[in-house]
Order: C-alpha cells, then structure tokens, then sequence
C-alpha cells in the first residue's frame, strides 16, 4: 500500500515577494540609519526633484488608473514634492535632550532613533501624495520602508518608487509590493507578520484599519491608521455665505469627494439656510462632470462602479425618507453629477455613512449649539470647518468639535507637509507630517552616563 504524501501548499508568488521585500529592507536598514541627517537629506531632495521630473507620466497614469482629472493629479505632484522636501529638512531636527536626574554624576539622555524597517500602505484616491506620505518621513528618521501599493493604481506607485530609485538611496532602502486584489489580504499579513517590520503605517477604510490594527496587535507593533471621515460643515448666521459656498463646493466635490477629508456634512443653521441653499446649489450646478482624459471639465470620473452602486443607494434612501435633491442626481456610469440631498436626518444612511463620493448632505441647525451637537454626532473625527464672521466664535466652536483637524473659515480639504494630519474616532489615530511624524517613526530611548563613583545600599 503507498502512503499518502501530504506536501505543504505553496504560498503565493505575491506572498513570497513581500517576505523577500521585507528581508532587504531588514538588510538594508543599518546602513541608512548609520547616514547622517545631511547625506539623508540630499537624497530625499534628489527624490523630490525626480518626482517632479515625472509629473506628465504622473499626471497621465491618475488620468487613466483612477479617473482623476489634470488639476487633481498636479496638485497631488506638487503636494508631494513638498511632503518629500519637508521630510528632507526634518531630518536635522530628530533630536533628543538632557534631562536632570536626581542620581548625583548622572547624565540622563533622551534619544530618538530610527525604528528598522516601516511598512506604509497607501490608497488610490490621492496616490501620489498618500504614497509619498507613506514612505518620506520614516526615510527622513533613518528607517528603511516598504510600499505596499494599491492594485488599482500600481503604475502611479511605481512612478514615485522609480523616482526615489533614482535618487540615490542605498539598494534595498525603497521598496516596493504589488499584487492582485485577490492576493491583497495574504500580502498584508505576511509583511505585518514579518519580525522586521516595526512600524507600520496605513491610509483606507476604517473597515481595513480595524483588521490591521488588530493584526499588528498580535506582534505588539505600533500602526499610525489614516482612516474614514464624515467632515462637517457647519455654517453659523454671521457667515459670509459666498465664501461658505464657495469653499463647501471645493470641499464636497474636489475629486469627485473621494478624499478623506471631502465636507460630506454641511450643517446650516436656520437663520441662513434658505439663502445659503440658494446660492449653494447655483455654484454646483456649474460643476459639470466630464472624461477627465479631455480636461475640459471641473469633475472627472469616480474610481468604478461600485462607487456609483453605493452613491446611488444612499440618494435613493435619503430621497425615499423625506429629503429632496436640489441639485444632480443618480450615476448611470462612473462619470456622476455633482449632487446636494437637503433635509438629511438621523434615520437616512447618508447621516452617518460615508459616500467618497460626488453627494453632499445638507443638515439644518436651530443655532450654533445644535450645530455643534450635530458636526459631533458621528463616529469619525478627521477634519471639520465652520464659518463665521467672529474669530474668536470660530475658534470657540472649533475647539468643541470632535476632530483631528478643523478649520475657520477655510475647507476641510487642506493639507500641508508640515502639518500633524490625522484623526480621532474612527478616523484613526496617529500623527502625519513634520515633528509630529518624528515621533511616530522613531523610538524614544533613556540612555544614562555615571560620571562618580557610585554608592548602592547593597
């Protein structure tokens, strides 16, 4: 009789390429943490320059890739090169200090230093920027980094890991992992799983941070997690209503509202609502939609259809339960109208559900009381606005919404290299952007120095 042979499944290709990615990163990284911040410097302005050099390749793959239209993709150029120059300043300024310790002929040193090797996973929606994101900052702090890109813009990814090729960094410093949809959660695992990974960063769905943060918490491994968000837009009686509009338009729409911080949530008090809806849904019925491989339109296309799937279930629901559509209307393809539901309540999914995408609820407030309660009545916490026409008001409101970032008289889509960008709630926790993402790329550490002999009680 012939005994039954039981060979081990083999792993993906996929798999087998982020483990061996891993691996030369863990090889890479004494070298380039051993570099000093000037050297690291003048690579990371290499990379900049280099991204740069590509913005037309750039431009043309977020055109085809995701559907995004010129103006989104240059700004997500510009903004990254920022990011990766910000980076490269910062890499002077991880310092440490002298704390005074009671031990007489103690030194007590304070250090920060880089962590190994930092696993960052971007999205598609603004992938230059989030790709960038992802990796510049914990280069910056002497760790070596691993992209995972996202499989439904690897050309766009690729792009930014041939720029930083170019640049000069040591080999297996950058790397790179690409795979197919169906390979994604295996991928993920294996390179959280990996014992060099130390630090792990995420952008996505709240969804995907909560089975990664929970992954990392088997290996007790830091994540920064960049998720979901449902800003609101609260909209006080002393506001200038066309700066209100115009700034809630660019804050719905920009991107066909597939950023983390799109206004998904405009909360008007009574007093103004009537004439703010006026001029509002004038200003977005100008925001036609278009291919946005012409560029002769404000809107291109949604990332695929099942963006347009649950865009359309959420204006059915609402409409189904009260509220009315001034403006817009449901998608038939992935090129959808710029819409505005008005009269949105509690009972409707578009209240609380993320869209990432072209819809935008319009929410009434008795006052600015009830407004706050409102922008607060929400499990995600990543950016907010309010205008109103006393700053000392803005600021009043702003610090009793429960967010992340908030902004006075300005977008909730604003982002800037320099600046510690993230959530509360479900909308993550964790810091991006300049001091605030050296301390959560490095490792903080106690070091002593006895300079007198010592006296123990034993």
């Amino acid at each position: 009789m012939t005994p039954e042979v039981h060979s081990k499944p083999l792993e993906p290709q996929a798999v087998a390429d982020a483990r061996a990615a891993a691996s030369r990163a863990q090889a890479a990284f004494p070298a380039w943490a051993a570099m000093g911040p000037n050297a690291r410097r003048a690579v990371l302005n290499r990379a900049a320059s280099a991204l740069e050099a590509r913005a037309p390749a750039l431009v043309d793959a977020m055109k085809h890739e995701i559907g995004a239209t010129a103006g989104w993709a240059h700004f997500n150029v510009n903004l990254a090169a920022s990011m990766i120059r910000e980076a490269a300043a910062i890499t002077t300024q991880i310092a440490g200090e002298v704390i005074p310790s009671d031990r007489p002929g103690c030194l007590a040193l304070a250090l920060r230093e880089p962590v190994g090797v930092s696993l960052g996973i971007a999205p598609w929606n603004a992938p230059i920027i989030l790709g960038v994101r992802a990796i510049a900052v914990p280069l910056a702090c002497g760790n070596s980094v691993i992209l995972k890109c996202s499989e439904l813009c690897p050309r766009t990814h690729g792009l930014i890991i041939e720029a930083f090729a170019e640049a000069g960094f040591p080999e297996g410093t950058v790397n790179a992992v690409t795979n197919a949809p169906e390979d994604a959660a295996d991928v993920v695992a294996a390179l959280i799983d990996h014992p060099a990974v130390r630090r792990i960063n995420f952008t996505g769905s709240t969804h995907v941070g909560r089975i990664i943060a929970k992954r990392a918490a088997e290996h007790i491994k830091p994540v920064l997690l960049e998720l979901g968000g449902k800003a609101p837009f609260i909209v006080l009686e002393d506001a200038d209503l066309d700066e209100a509009v115009k700034a809630a338009a660019f804050g719905a729409f920009m991107n066909q509202g597939q950023i983390c911080m799109s206004t998904e949530r405009i909360i008007v008090v009574d007093a103004v609502a009537e004439a703010f809806l006026a001029k509002f849904t004038a200003k977005v019925a100008t925001l036609t939609t278009g291919d946005p491989r012409k560029g002769d339109t404000p809107l291109g296309a949604v990332v695929d259809m099942r963006t347009v799937v649950h865009v359309n279930a959420l204006i059915d629901d609402a409409l189904g339960k009260g509220a009315t559509m001034p403006v817009g209307g449901k998608g038939e393809t992935v090129l959808m109208p710029a819409t505005v539901i008005d009269g949105v309540t509690p009972d409707m999914k578009l209240y609380r559900d993320e869209s990432f995408g072209p819809v935008v609820a319009v929410i009434h407030a008795r006052d600015e009381e009830d407004a706050i309660r409102l922008a607060n009545d929400s499990e995600y916490g990543l950016s907010a606005a309010v205008f109103t026409s006393d700053a000392a008001r803005g600021l009043r409101v702003a610090r009793r919404i429960q967010s992340g970032i908030c902004h006075v008289n300005g977008p909730t889509v604003h982002d800037e290299a320099h600046m510690p960008f993230g959530g509360v709630g479900a909308s993550g926790y964790g810091r991006f952007g300049g001091k605030a993402g050296i301390d959560s790329f490095t490792e903080l550490r106690w070091i002593t120095i006895d300079t007198e002999h010592g006296h123990y009680p034993i």
